[in-house]
Protein backbone atom coordinates (compact mmCIF):
# COMPACT_ATOMS: atom_id res chain seq x y z
CA UNK A 1 0.00 0.00 0.00
CA UNK A 2 1.17 3.51 -0.79
CA UNK A 3 -0.21 4.65 2.58
CA UNK A 4 -0.14 1.65 4.95
CA UNK A 5 -2.40 1.24 7.97
CA UNK A 6 0.77 1.57 10.07
CA UNK A 7 4.44 2.15 9.28
CA UNK A 8 7.21 1.35 11.75
CA UNK A 9 10.14 2.24 9.51
CA UNK A 10 10.10 6.02 9.95
CA UNK A 11 10.06 5.78 13.74
CA UNK A 12 13.13 3.55 13.60
CA UNK A 13 14.90 5.96 11.23
CA UNK A 14 14.36 8.78 13.70
CA UNK A 15 15.72 6.77 16.64
CA UNK A 16 18.18 4.52 14.80
CA UNK A 17 21.35 5.82 16.44
CA UNK A 18 19.99 5.40 19.97
CA UNK A 19 18.37 2.05 19.28
CA UNK A 20 21.42 0.60 17.55
CA UNK A 21 23.59 1.73 20.46
CA UNK A 22 21.21 0.20 23.00
CA UNK A 23 21.17 -3.11 21.15
CA UNK A 24 24.96 -3.12 20.84
CA UNK A 25 25.33 -2.48 24.57
CA UNK A 26 23.18 -5.53 25.36
CA UNK A 27 25.11 -7.69 22.92
CA UNK A 28 28.34 -6.69 24.62
CA UNK A 29 27.04 -7.61 28.08
CA UNK A 30 25.87 -11.06 27.01
CA UNK A 31 22.94 -10.73 29.46
CA UNK A 32 19.98 -11.57 27.23
CA UNK A 33 17.52 -12.83 29.88
CA UNK A 34 16.48 -10.54 32.77
CA UNK A 35 19.48 -8.31 32.19
CA UNK A 36 19.98 -4.86 33.67
CA UNK A 37 17.82 -3.14 31.02
CA UNK A 38 14.80 -5.19 32.12
CA UNK A 39 15.07 -3.96 35.69
CA UNK A 40 15.72 -0.40 34.56
CA UNK A 41 12.72 -0.47 32.21
CA UNK A 42 10.47 -1.70 35.01
CA UNK A 43 11.69 1.08 37.26
CA UNK A 44 11.27 3.74 34.57
CA UNK A 45 7.77 2.59 33.63
CA UNK A 46 6.65 2.46 37.26
CA UNK A 47 7.86 6.05 37.66
CA UNK A 48 6.24 7.13 34.40
CA UNK A 49 2.85 5.62 35.26
CA UNK A 50 3.02 6.50 38.95
CA UNK A 51 2.54 2.91 40.08
CA UNK A 52 4.54 1.00 42.69
CA UNK A 53 5.34 -2.17 40.78
CA UNK A 54 5.96 -3.00 37.12
CA UNK A 55 6.69 -6.60 36.08
CA UNK A 56 7.59 -7.27 32.46
CA UNK A 57 6.46 -10.43 30.61
CA UNK A 58 7.01 -11.89 27.18
CA UNK A 59 3.62 -10.83 25.77
CA UNK A 60 0.45 -8.92 26.53
CA UNK A 61 -1.46 -12.20 26.56
CA UNK A 62 0.80 -13.58 29.29
CA UNK A 63 0.43 -10.28 31.15
CA UNK A 64 -3.34 -10.85 31.23
CA UNK A 65 -3.01 -14.45 32.42
CA UNK A 66 -0.41 -13.58 35.04
CA UNK A 67 -2.45 -10.57 36.15
CA UNK A 68 -5.60 -12.65 36.54
CA UNK A 69 -3.82 -15.34 38.54
CA UNK A 70 -1.92 -12.81 40.64
CA UNK A 71 -5.13 -11.20 41.93
CA UNK A 72 -6.48 -14.63 42.87
CA UNK A 73 -8.63 -15.75 39.95
CA UNK A 74 -8.83 -19.56 39.91
CA UNK A 75 -10.50 -22.19 37.71
CA UNK A 76 -14.28 -21.93 37.77
CA UNK A 77 -14.36 -18.22 38.62
CA UNK A 78 -16.34 -15.96 36.33
CA UNK A 79 -14.74 -12.83 34.89
CA UNK A 80 -16.94 -10.18 33.26
CA UNK A 81 -15.49 -8.63 30.12
CA UNK A 82 -16.34 -7.28 26.68
CA UNK A 83 -17.12 -9.33 23.55
CA UNK A 84 -15.64 -6.58 21.35
CA UNK A 85 -11.88 -6.96 21.70
CA UNK A 86 -8.95 -9.02 20.46
CA UNK A 87 -9.22 -12.73 21.27
CA UNK A 88 -6.46 -12.57 23.91
CA UNK A 89 -8.82 -10.78 26.31
CA UNK A 90 -11.12 -13.79 26.63
CA UNK A 91 -8.44 -16.35 25.81
CA UNK A 92 -6.45 -15.37 28.90
CA UNK A 93 -9.50 -15.90 31.10
CA UNK A 94 -10.23 -19.30 29.57
CA UNK A 95 -6.61 -20.44 29.61
CA UNK A 96 -6.39 -20.16 33.38
CA UNK A 97 -9.61 -22.16 33.74
CA UNK A 98 -11.90 -19.23 34.51
CA UNK A 99 -15.05 -18.40 32.55
CA UNK A 100 -15.47 -15.25 30.44
CA UNK A 101 -18.87 -13.63 30.93
CA UNK A 102 -19.55 -11.10 28.22
CA UNK A 103 -21.39 -7.80 28.61
CA UNK A 104 -22.30 -5.71 25.57
CA UNK A 105 -20.53 -2.47 24.73
CA UNK A 106 -21.38 1.20 24.47
CA UNK A 107 -21.72 2.15 20.76
CA UNK A 108 -20.15 5.55 21.42
CA UNK A 109 -16.98 4.37 23.16
CA UNK A 110 -16.72 0.73 21.93
CA UNK A 111 -15.93 -0.14 25.57
CA UNK A 112 -17.86 -2.33 28.00
CA UNK A 113 -21.17 -0.76 29.03
CA UNK A 114 -21.11 -0.45 32.86
CA UNK A 115 -24.90 -0.13 32.94
CA UNK A 116 -25.15 -3.80 31.97
CA UNK A 117 -22.56 -5.25 34.34
CA UNK A 118 -24.73 -5.75 37.41
CA UNK A 119 -27.13 -8.03 35.53
CA UNK A 120 -24.19 -10.29 34.61
CA UNK A 121 -22.93 -10.76 38.18
CA UNK A 122 -23.51 -14.19 39.73
CA UNK A 123 -22.34 -16.03 42.83
CA UNK A 124 -19.28 -17.14 40.83
CA UNK A 125 -18.24 -13.69 39.63
CA UNK A 126 -14.83 -12.72 40.95
CA UNK A 127 -13.59 -9.97 38.64
CA UNK A 128 -14.26 -7.42 35.91
CA UNK A 129 -11.82 -7.12 33.03
CA UNK A 130 -12.47 -3.87 31.12
CA UNK A 131 -10.59 -3.18 27.87
CA UNK A 132 -9.50 0.35 27.03
CA UNK A 133 -10.21 -0.29 23.37
CA UNK A 134 -8.38 1.69 20.68
CA UNK A 135 -6.71 3.72 23.46
CA UNK A 136 -9.92 5.18 24.95
CA UNK A 137 -10.23 4.67 28.72
CA UNK A 138 -13.28 2.66 29.76
CA UNK A 139 -15.70 4.15 32.30
CA UNK A 140 -13.62 3.24 35.35
CA UNK A 141 -15.63 5.29 37.82
CA UNK A 142 -18.72 3.16 37.29
CA UNK A 143 -16.69 -0.04 37.01
CA UNK A 144 -14.79 0.57 40.24
CA UNK A 145 -18.03 1.47 42.05
CA UNK A 146 -19.56 -1.85 41.01
CA UNK A 147 -16.38 -3.73 41.92
CA UNK A 148 -16.36 -2.23 45.41
CA UNK A 149 -20.07 -2.93 45.87
CA UNK A 150 -19.68 -6.64 44.98
CA UNK A 151 -16.11 -7.14 46.25
CA UNK A 152 -14.75 -7.91 42.78
CA UNK A 153 -11.23 -7.58 41.43
CA UNK A 154 -10.54 -5.30 38.45
CA UNK A 155 -7.91 -6.25 35.88
CA UNK A 156 -7.45 -3.56 33.23
CA UNK A 157 -6.61 -4.67 29.69
CA UNK A 158 -4.35 -1.82 28.57
CA UNK A 159 -2.89 -3.49 25.49
CA UNK A 160 -3.92 -0.48 23.40
CA UNK A 161 -3.76 2.30 25.98
CA UNK A 162 -0.20 2.91 27.15
CA UNK A 163 -0.09 6.53 28.29
CA UNK A 164 -3.87 7.03 28.34
CA UNK A 165 -5.22 8.89 31.35
CA UNK A 166 -8.60 8.43 32.96
CA UNK A 167 -10.09 11.90 33.21
CA UNK A 168 -13.62 11.02 34.26
CA UNK A 169 -16.82 9.56 32.90
CA UNK A 170 -18.62 12.87 32.52
CA UNK A 171 -21.34 11.66 34.88
CA UNK A 172 -21.76 14.02 37.82
CA UNK A 173 -23.85 11.43 39.70
CA UNK A 174 -20.80 9.22 40.24
CA UNK A 175 -19.49 8.87 43.78
CA UNK A 176 -17.33 12.00 44.24
CA UNK A 177 -14.69 10.51 46.56
CA UNK A 178 -13.96 7.63 44.21
CA UNK A 179 -14.00 9.95 41.22
CA UNK A 180 -11.42 12.23 42.84
CA UNK A 181 -9.21 9.25 43.75
CA UNK A 182 -8.92 7.93 40.21
CA UNK A 183 -9.23 11.14 38.18
CA UNK A 184 -6.08 11.85 36.18
CA UNK A 185 -4.44 8.47 36.72
CA UNK A 186 -3.00 6.40 33.91
CA UNK A 187 -4.94 3.39 32.73
CA UNK A 188 -3.64 0.24 34.34
CA UNK A 189 -2.98 1.92 37.69
CA UNK A 190 -6.59 2.16 38.89
CA UNK A 191 -7.76 -1.45 39.16
CA UNK A 192 -6.05 -4.22 41.12
CA UNK A 193 -3.63 -4.59 38.23
CA UNK A 194 -3.16 -3.60 34.61
CA UNK A 195 -1.87 -5.66 31.68
CA UNK A 196 -0.04 -4.04 28.76
CA UNK A 197 1.28 -5.23 25.41
CA UNK A 198 4.49 -4.11 23.70
CA UNK A 199 3.55 -5.64 20.33
CA UNK A 200 5.42 -3.59 17.68
CA UNK A 201 2.39 -1.57 16.52
CA UNK A 202 1.33 -0.47 20.00
CA UNK A 203 1.72 3.12 21.20
CA UNK A 204 4.85 1.90 23.00
CA UNK A 205 6.02 -1.01 20.90
CA UNK A 206 9.02 -3.33 20.98
CA UNK A 207 10.63 -5.08 18.01
CA UNK A 208 8.95 -8.34 18.91
CA UNK A 209 6.52 -9.53 21.56
CA UNK A 210 6.50 -8.12 25.08
CA UNK A 211 4.12 -7.37 27.91
CA UNK A 212 3.80 -5.81 31.35
CA UNK A 213 1.82 -6.18 34.57
CA UNK A 214 1.51 -3.15 36.84
CA UNK A 215 0.03 -2.94 40.33
CA UNK A 216 0.16 -1.07 43.61
CA UNK A 217 -0.29 -4.31 45.59
CA UNK A 218 2.94 -5.88 46.87
CA UNK A 219 1.45 -9.39 47.05
CA UNK A 220 0.12 -9.18 43.50
CA UNK A 221 3.56 -8.02 42.32
CA UNK A 222 5.36 -10.84 44.13
CA UNK A 223 3.03 -13.45 42.64
CA UNK A 224 3.44 -11.97 39.16
CA UNK A 225 7.22 -12.13 39.46
CA UNK A 226 7.01 -15.79 40.47
CA UNK A 227 4.58 -16.70 37.70
CA UNK A 228 6.72 -15.20 34.93
CA UNK A 229 9.70 -17.42 35.92
CA UNK A 230 8.20 -20.89 36.34
CA UNK A 231 6.56 -20.06 39.66
CA UNK A 232 9.75 -19.25 41.52
CA UNK A 233 11.74 -16.35 42.89
CA UNK A 234 14.78 -18.43 43.88
CA UNK A 235 16.21 -20.79 41.28
CA UNK A 236 15.09 -24.41 41.71
CA UNK A 237 12.60 -23.41 44.42
CA UNK A 238 9.40 -23.51 42.38
CA UNK A 239 6.39 -22.61 44.52
CA UNK A 240 3.62 -22.81 41.90
CA UNK A 241 3.03 -23.74 38.27
CA UNK A 242 4.09 -20.70 36.31
CA UNK A 243 5.24 -19.69 32.86
CA UNK A 244 8.39 -19.00 30.90
CA UNK A 245 7.38 -15.38 30.36
CA UNK A 246 10.40 -13.12 30.57
CA UNK A 247 10.89 -10.00 28.48
CA UNK A 248 14.11 -10.24 26.46
CA UNK A 249 16.79 -7.79 27.53
CA UNK A 250 17.12 -6.62 23.91
CA UNK A 251 13.44 -5.66 23.84
CA UNK A 252 13.75 -3.88 27.19
CA UNK A 253 16.67 -1.84 25.87
CA UNK A 254 14.66 -0.81 22.80
CA UNK A 255 11.65 0.12 24.93
CA UNK A 256 13.85 2.24 27.19
CA UNK A 257 14.87 4.31 24.17
CA UNK A 258 11.24 4.74 23.13
CA UNK A 259 9.64 5.44 26.52
CA UNK A 260 10.68 9.14 26.74
CA UNK A 261 8.96 9.77 23.38
CA UNK A 262 5.62 8.11 24.06
CA UNK A 263 3.85 11.21 25.45
CA UNK A 264 4.77 13.19 22.33
CA UNK A 265 3.67 10.32 20.09
CA UNK A 266 0.34 10.06 21.91
CA UNK A 267 -0.23 13.78 21.52
CA UNK A 268 0.46 13.43 17.80
CA UNK A 269 -2.08 10.60 17.57
CA UNK A 270 -4.72 12.86 19.13
CA UNK A 271 -3.86 15.62 16.67
CA UNK A 272 -4.27 13.17 13.79
CA UNK A 273 -7.66 12.10 15.14
CA UNK A 274 -8.78 15.74 15.37
CA UNK A 275 -7.72 16.36 11.77
CA UNK A 276 -9.61 13.30 10.55
CA UNK A 277 -12.70 14.33 12.53
CA UNK A 278 -12.68 17.88 11.21
CA UNK A 279 -12.73 16.72 7.57
CA UNK A 280 -14.99 13.69 7.97
CA UNK A 281 -17.58 15.31 10.25
CA UNK A 282 -21.06 15.30 8.75
CA UNK A 283 -20.37 12.89 5.89
CA UNK A 284 -23.42 10.68 5.29
CA UNK A 285 -23.07 7.08 6.50
CA UNK A 286 -19.86 7.86 8.42
CA UNK A 287 -19.70 8.14 12.22
CA UNK A 288 -16.40 9.54 13.47
CA UNK A 289 -15.06 8.57 16.91
CA UNK A 290 -15.66 10.91 19.80
CA UNK A 291 -12.46 12.31 21.28
CA UNK A 292 -12.51 12.04 25.05
CA UNK A 293 -9.91 13.47 27.39
CA UNK A 294 -7.07 11.03 27.90
CA UNK A 295 -7.77 9.07 24.69
CA UNK A 296 -4.46 8.08 22.99
CA UNK A 297 -5.88 6.68 19.73
CA UNK A 298 -4.06 3.41 19.26
CA UNK A 299 -6.50 3.12 16.36
CA UNK A 300 -8.63 5.73 14.60
CA UNK A 301 -11.85 3.84 13.96
CA UNK A 302 -14.91 5.11 12.11
CA UNK A 303 -18.26 3.43 11.60
CA UNK A 304 -19.53 2.96 8.05
CA UNK A 305 -23.30 2.53 8.05
CA UNK A 306 -25.89 0.80 5.86
CA UNK A 307 -23.63 -1.96 4.57
CA UNK A 308 -21.29 0.40 2.72
CA UNK A 309 -18.06 -0.55 4.48
CA UNK A 310 -16.71 -2.88 1.79
CA UNK A 311 -17.35 -0.30 -0.91
CA UNK A 312 -15.32 2.25 1.05
CA UNK A 313 -12.53 -0.26 1.66
CA UNK A 314 -12.40 -1.00 -2.05
CA UNK A 315 -12.19 2.71 -2.89
CA UNK A 316 -9.42 3.34 -0.36
CA UNK A 317 -7.44 0.32 -1.50
CA UNK A 318 -7.79 1.46 -5.11
CA UNK A 319 -6.12 4.71 -4.03
CA UNK A 320 -3.36 2.77 -2.26
CA UNK A 321 -4.64 3.49 1.26
CA UNK A 322 -4.51 0.70 3.81
CA UNK A 323 -7.34 -0.10 6.23
CA UNK A 324 -8.06 -2.69 8.89
CA UNK A 325 -11.18 -4.07 10.56
CA UNK A 326 -10.83 -4.38 14.33
CA UNK A 327 -12.76 -6.67 14.92
CA UNK A 328 -14.79 -8.49 12.25
CA UNK A 329 -16.10 -11.19 14.61
CA UNK A 330 -17.15 -10.51 18.23
CA UNK A 331 -15.58 -12.90 20.71
CA UNK A 332 -18.81 -14.73 21.54
CA UNK A 333 -19.23 -15.68 17.86
CA UNK A 334 -15.72 -17.07 17.36
CA UNK A 335 -15.67 -20.84 16.76
CA UNK A 336 -14.13 -21.53 20.16
CA UNK A 337 -17.07 -19.86 21.98
CA UNK A 338 -19.87 -20.00 19.41
CA UNK A 339 -23.18 -21.27 20.78
CA UNK A 340 -22.24 -20.67 24.42
CA UNK A 341 -23.53 -17.11 24.74
CA UNK A 342 -26.61 -15.03 23.96
CA UNK A 343 -26.52 -12.32 21.29
CA UNK A 344 -24.76 -9.03 22.01
CA UNK A 345 -26.41 -6.77 19.43
CA UNK A 346 -24.21 -3.69 19.80
CA UNK A 347 -20.97 -5.65 19.46
CA UNK A 348 -22.41 -7.56 16.51
CA UNK A 349 -23.48 -4.36 14.78
CA UNK A 350 -20.12 -2.68 15.36
CA UNK A 351 -18.34 -5.69 13.89
CA UNK A 352 -20.21 -5.01 10.65
CA UNK A 353 -19.46 -1.28 10.62
CA UNK A 354 -16.06 -0.45 12.12
CA UNK A 355 -13.13 0.50 9.92
CA UNK A 356 -9.72 1.68 11.12
CA UNK A 357 -7.78 4.21 9.07
CA UNK A 358 -4.00 4.79 9.01
CA UNK A 359 -2.71 6.35 12.21
CA UNK A 360 0.85 6.55 13.50
CA UNK A 361 2.76 9.53 14.87
CA UNK A 362 4.84 10.05 11.73
CA UNK A 363 1.78 10.45 9.49
CA UNK A 364 1.88 13.90 7.89
CA UNK A 365 -1.02 16.34 7.90
CA UNK A 366 -1.00 16.29 4.10
CA UNK A 367 -1.38 12.50 4.07
CA UNK A 368 -4.17 12.59 6.64
CA UNK A 369 -6.04 15.13 4.54
CA UNK A 370 -5.53 13.04 1.42
CA UNK A 371 -7.06 9.99 3.11
CA UNK A 372 -9.96 11.99 4.51
CA UNK A 373 -10.71 13.66 1.18
CA UNK A 374 -10.77 10.29 -0.60
CA UNK A 375 -13.49 9.27 1.86
CA UNK A 376 -15.32 12.54 1.40
CA UNK A 377 -15.26 12.22 -2.38
CA UNK A 378 -16.42 8.60 -2.16
CA UNK A 379 -19.41 9.69 -0.08
CA UNK A 380 -20.27 12.43 -2.58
Amino acid sequence: MRIPIFDLKEQYRQLATEIDRAIANVLQTGQFILGADVQLLEQEISEYLGVKYAITTNSGTDALMIGLRSVGIVPGDEVITTPFSFFATAEAISNIGAVPVFVDVDPLTFNIDPRQIRAAISSKTRAILPVHLFGRPANLTEIMMIAQEYNLKVIEDCAQSFGAKYLGCGNCSCEPTLRSQIQGKYTGTIGDCGAFSFFPTKNLGAYGDGGLVVTNDAQVAETARKLRVHGSISKYQNEMLGYNSRLDTLQAAILRVKLPHVATWNLKRREIAHTYNQILQGIPDIITPSISDGHVFHQYTIRVLHGKRQALIDRLHKEGIGTMIYYPVPLHLLPVYCGQYPPFPVAEQLAQEVLSLPIYPELSVETIREIAYVIKNWAD
